[in-house]
């Protein structure tokens, strides 16, 4: 078995996230920390330490949004399945996040193109896959390939409404992108809802989980690698109490 890491690293860059949303990371090396290290043990010197060295330690300031992480139900809307509670992310069953995946190839689509249920299943088609319940299907936009450059929140397709409702009603309960965004990044829909004044447009693909419930991860890697089945996925959350996301890791595991 292969294992691939479809993760973005956490890092103090302005580009991976809109301009006053990335994390801040402070790190401190072993020198700097030694003192906090003899704090616990009175009477003990620096030069008792090794190398008078104490911790590499980090602090961080951060979104549960920043970096790779999976989206709950609570995010998108305060309700799902028709009026139902939203879940939190300490919430979503573990058995959504590890399934099969398939890799859905939308990077021919332009910037800010909101992907429809006829684009999935004439994609579904080519690659030879029938979805069934609990599939992880993970898009692969033009995004990924712009990820650490001043344009990638604004690049890549989306994913619209009656896309996301074509997954969720045939059994999907995790979706992913590489795109900062599983909707059509925000520039391109602010200027569609200022021609046409209709405002449903606005995350049209994260308020479909009103309807039914699903998760989606955000900022995945290397999805140029997969292939397009023929894998599993594992995504499971750090569980943050009554949180909208989580962080998470997410790896894609090829049968070989």
């Amino acid at each position: 078995m292969k294992l691939i890491d479809l993760s973005r690293p956490l890092e103090n860059t302005e580009y991976a996230d809109p301009p006053g949303l990335g994390p801040k990371i402070e790190y401190f090396d072993h020198q700097q920390t030694a003192d906090q290290v003899l704090a616990f043990f009175p009477g003990v010197t620096r030069d008792g330490l090794p190398g008078g060295e104490g911790w590499a330690v980090e602090r961080v300031t951060l979104s549960t949004h920043n970096g790779t992480h999976l989206d709950a139900p609570w995010h998108f809307h305060s309700t799902m399945d028709g009026g139902k509670r939203a879940i939190t992310i300490d919430e979503v069953p573990l058995d959504w996040c590890y399934s099969r995946g398939v890799k859905l190839d939308f990077r021919r689509f332009d910037d800010g193109y909101v992907a429809t249920a006829a684009d999935v299943e004439a994609e579904l088609e080519r690659i030879g896959h029938e979805l069934r319940e609990l599939d992880i299907v993970l898009v692969n936009t033009a995004a990924g390939a712009r990820y650490g450059e001043t344009d990638y929140v604004a690049t890549g397709c989306g994913m619209g409404r009656e896309a996301t409702l074509y997954l969720t009603e045939r059994g999907v309960r995790v979706t992913g992108t590489d795109a900062w965004s599983w909707d059509a990044p925000f520039v391109h829909t602010a200027r569609k809802v200022a021609e046409t004044g209709d405002a449903s447009l606005i995350w049209e693909g994260h308020r479909a989980g009103m309807v039914r419930a699903y998760c989606h991860i955000e900022k995945l890697a290397n999805l140029e690698s997969l292939p397009s089945t023929g894998f599993d996925v594992c995504c499971f959350p750090v569980k943050v109490k009554g949180g909208s996301a989580g962080w998470c890791r997410p790896v894609a595991m090829i049968r070989e």
